[in-house]
């Protein structure tokens, strides 16, 4: 039998690597995962440097490991099966929707067999969920208690310990004027890496053809991601020893010259398996126990890992395909240019767009608040955002974008969330200091340089009233939106109108 390596397994650690040690090994790097989408170009080079890495290792462990460079996974099976004909193989259940039936249809025409073993990459199987819940709706915190007591992770008994079981309302503060985040970890691109840059280079002509517009992802910062178990493992201990105490404080906040904040940035390493949620979660509460990390933190980097990232990998494998192009607020606008160029005056949403072109990266606040809600008001097809999520990001698989984006971020579907996250300028001011420096006036709605979060947000409110106003959740901003007079109303769909003309035409 031989164990078919995935892009997004690269563990030793669990799975079918380590139940079976003395078989073969198959790794296949697709050319044509790099058309699918215009991706970021850190995108291919994580990936396909991290999977040159992870063969490398193996081999040098004494494995034996066939790994092909084709321009189709069918090509990979078919190099495969030459050498070695009606073979078996084994692999973790893909994540994405439909993965399995894929592979498995390949590998069969080939004239192999396919056989998969649980994903050990999340902490929760899904019988496990599956019994758990009545959803939909599902409901993440009830879900996040569930694994907190499954797992004990910061369990005192049968309570929480602390008292609570999160610590939100201590998560939400901005960081003083002179408050110096901790130092980015960086790994500087060996020759494997290098190698891997030039090919996605050399790929794409300096440019990526297939990104609308004729636009590009602008010349990026200096690849900084860890591409080894090594590496990982550094990123790890920088985080628990640098930056896990103010992480909880200042998760929620956005500062414009500090693109990392206090974050993990261990999702791209989460996500390929060179790291597993329970080594990170317990380096976090073992900081707690020896007093290295405070509580608010250490539960808000439990609840992002154990709670939020194993709830949106089973809602995505319960609701595909109908989540992927869920839009049940009807929404119809195209994704704005400038998403791509980077061309906007609004100082909040030139910083975040900015990030993905230079990084790949943004962290989690500024994708919901910022990119997906304003996607939200303006009314940007989910669909849309989510592929540009997808492209953009380094961390970024189906699984992961379509939950967060398409539901969380745009209401698509009413899978979980309990309301739109829509807001106004007022929460972007309050969270960040991208206001201070904006050419839109933050208090104003309507007129010349009215900030466009404000009248996209009445706006919105306006014309989903009703599917919205019924929504107990709603009651107070409805009650807001009543104060309008009808010439208030007015202007405000007015400058909507012209807004929504001006971000399709690239202006805003």
């Amino acid at each position: 039998m031989t164990v078919l390596v995935l892009g997004d397994q690269l563990s030793r650690r669990f799975g079918p690597l380590a139940d079976r040690p003395d078989d073969r090994v198959v790794m296949i790097e697709s050319r044509d995962f790099l058309r699918r989408l215009p991706y970021h170009p850190h995108k291919p080079t994580l990936v396909f440097s991290a999977m040159r890495h992870f063969r490398d290792a193996l081999r040098e462990a004494g494995r034996t490991v066939d790994y092909h460079r084709e321009e189709t996974f069918e090509d990979g099976f078919e190099s495969h099966f030459e050498r070695h004909p009606d073979d078996d193989l084994v692999t973790m259940t893909p994540a994405s929707h439909g993965g399995t039936e894929r592979l498995r249809t390949l590998i069969e025409r080939h004239g192999g067999t396919l056989a998969t073993v649980p994903d050990e990459r999340f902490l929760c199987a899904p019988a496990t969920f599956d019994e758990w819940t009545d959803g939909p709706p599902y409901r993440h915190e009830s879900f996040y208690r569930s694994m907190r007591r499954e797992t004990g992770y910061l369990m005192d008994g049968d309570d929480p310990v602390g008292g609570e079981w999160n610590y939100d309302e201590q998560n939400r503060e901005t960081p003083p004027d002179d408050w110096e985040p901790p130092a980015v970890p960086t790994f500087e691109p060996d020759e494997t890496t290098r190698r891997v840059q030039s090919w996605v280079r050399d790929h794409f002509d300096g440019g990526y053809e297939q990104a609308p517009y004729g636009g590009d992802w602008a010349d990026p910062e200096p690849f900084r991601w860890p591409v080894t178990r090594q590496q990982a493992v550094g990123a790890l201990d920088a985080f628990v020893e640098d930056r896990l105490t103010d992480f909880g404080a200042y998760q929620d906040a956005m500062v414009e010259s500090e693109w990392a904040m206090a974050h993990s940035l261990l999702s791209t390493s989460l996500n390929l398996g060179l790291l597993g949620p329970a080594e990170v979660v317990e380096r976090a509460i073992e900081a707690y126990e020896t007093g290295d990390a405070p509580l608010h933190s250490v539960e808000g980097f439990v609840r992002q890992v154990i709670g939020w990232r194993e709830f949106v990998r089973h809602v995505y494998r319960r609701e595909m395909p109908e989540l992927a192009t869920a839009n049940q607020l009807g929404a119809s606008e195209d994704l704005p240019e400038f998403f791509w160029t980077g061309e906007t005056d609004m100082a909040c949403l030139d910083a975040a767009i900015d990030g993905v072109r230079k990084r790949g990266y943004a962290h989690h606040i500024e994708r919901l608040m910022l990119l997906s809600n304003f996607s939200l008001l303006l009314g940007v097809e989910p669909a849309q955002l989510n592929r540009w999520f997808h492209a953009g990001y380094v961390d970024a698989f189906h699984w992961v974008t379509t939950p967060n984006v398409v539901e969380m971020g745009l209401y698509g579907s009413g899978a979980f969330a309990t309301k739109p996250y829509a807001a106004s300028a007022n929460y972007v001011d309050r969270m960040s200091d991208h206001c201070s420096d904006c050419p839109y006036y933050k208090t104003k709605t309507t007129g010349e340089r009215a900030c466009p979060f404000n009248a996209l947000y009445w706006d919105f409110l306006d014309r989903n009233e009703s599917q919205l106003r019924s929504n107990h959740r709603m009651g107070l901003v409805y009650s807001h939106l009543d104060d309008k007079d009808d010439d208030q109303l007015t202007a405000i769909r007015e400058r909507a109108d012209e807004l929504r003309t001006r971000a399709a035409d690239s202006e805003l």
